[in-house]
């Protein structure tokens, strides 16, 4: 899959992109959401590098807007735009197994970024590594979910959304010539 080569196939990216964002209004259990799939697909699809960041940044912030801000704001934003950037080495090797590896590595980077955000900014954890280490052993809630703790919300969502993403971009492709791309 290459990056997206006319009009349409922007337009429909930054739709399918703009709807991922705006289902965090629909419930869901923690972190199981979109929104590092559409960053991925930001960085696998847009051949303007700029559109890349902007389009699933953008997206985020609108809904934030309505959800509201936090001290920890700019990890997470800094999370999805490393997104981005693993979406761009996932570019012309988009396979099964290489966007699931894509994924899985995003949901780590932004559990170890948005976690040291957290000791960072919130006060609560002491500025040491015993702190640090506290701040990701609490974080792990929303990494995992028990019983079944090697399968997270974050990674299931990650995981589910990027195979969704990349099923509707593959059938539209095939089914709708006015979709490139490749």
């Amino acid at each position: 899959m290459k990056q997206i080569q006319n009009k349409q196939s922007i337009f429909f990216a930054g739709a399918l992109i703009l709807i991922a964002a705006f289902s965090r209004f629909i419930p869901h259990p923690p972190n199981f959401t979109p929104i590092m799939a559409m960053s991925i697909f930001g960085g696998v699809l847009f051949r303007n590098k700029h559109l890349a960041f902007i389009v699933p940044l953008t997206a985020m912030f609108l809904t934030d807007a309505i959800i509201g801000f936090h001290s920890t704001m700019v990890f997470v934003y800094a999370g999805f735009a490393i997104g981005v950037l693993l979406g761009f080495l996932l570019r012309n090797r988009l396979k099964p197994i290489s966007l699931a590896l894509t994924s899985l590595a995003g949901s780590t980077i932004f559990y170890l970024l948005t976690n040291f955000g957290s000791w960072l900014t919130s006060g609560i954890y002491p500025k040491s590594v015993d702190g640090l280490m506290q701040a990701y052993f609490f974080g792990l809630p929303f990494f995992r979910y028990t019983p079944m703790e090697m399968f997270g919300f974050s990674i299931l969502g990650d995981l589910t959304y990027c195979f969704v993403f990349y099923a509707v971009i593959v059938l539209a492709e095939k089914y709708s010539p006015k979709y490139s791309f490749r």
